[in-house]
């Protein structure tokens, strides 16, 4: 007796992204409006034959204006009851970017920035599906990252003084960070470069870069 795979129901493969940008001094999450009028992450069911990467890219490109990035995977969320369109199993994924990559989205009217706590599970802003669990896993393994590493996704650009760098720590932590303890772990983490600020926002600072 063979098997007949056709006789059991497949699920559909999508894939979510949790794009978090720091702005007004807070982490917040990318999300665009879907054909219904809610505001989503932006994501997208999976073609046939496609890769998940080539999904996430295509998902951001198309529903957020934002191209050239390098999501990483986060989680499969694979309840069969999350989508009641159907058994939906997606990929989330998670990336981290520059305001500056936001900024156009922003403007066309694409993108909405809210902050990321509010779109987590307990938030203000009610997200379809679970994806508010796709935001707390998101928003745990980004700021997992910034605990102990100097700004591991690459936010500051080129030089930067250490109180630049705890500014940004602060926005994605969620809280206030003592000044010595937070210099004595990173400052041995990144590159010296030998110049300083030019003293036009106060006592001029030694600059820094991140080491290759």
């Amino acid at each position: 007796m063979t098997s007949d795979l056709t006789a059991f129901p497949r699920p559909s493969l999508a894939v979510d992204t949790a794009t978090f940008s720091v702005a007004e001094g807070a982490l917040h999450v990318v999300l665009v409006t879907d054909r219904h009028g809610r505001l989503v992450l932006p994501g997208t069911f999976v073609h046939e034959r496609e890769r998940l990467a080539a999904a996430v890219l295509r998902s951001q490109a198309q529903k957020a204006g934002i191209s050239g990035r390098e999501p990483q995977q986060l989680k499969v969320f694979d309840d069969p009851d999350r989508d009641q369109r159907g058994w939906v199993v997606t990929v989330a994924h998670l990336d981290v970017v520059e305001a500056e990559v936001v900024r156009a989205g922003i403007a066309a009217g694409r993108i909405t920035l809210v902050p990321a706590v509010e779109a987590a599970p307990g938030g203000s802003i009610s997200l379809p599906y679970d994806q508010p669990r796709v935001v707390a896993e998101a928003l745990a393994r980004v700021r997992a990252d910034y605990a102990d590493i100097p700004d591991p996704w690459r936010l500051l650009p080129g030089s930067f003084t250490l109180r630049d760098l705890q500014l940004l720590h602060e926005a994605i932590l969620g809280e206030e960070l003592q000044r010595d303890a937070f210099r004595r772990r990173m400052e041995p983490l990144l590159q010296p470069t030998g110049e300083m600020t030019d003293g036009r926002r106060g006592r001029p600072s030694r600059l820094f870069v991140h080491r290759t």
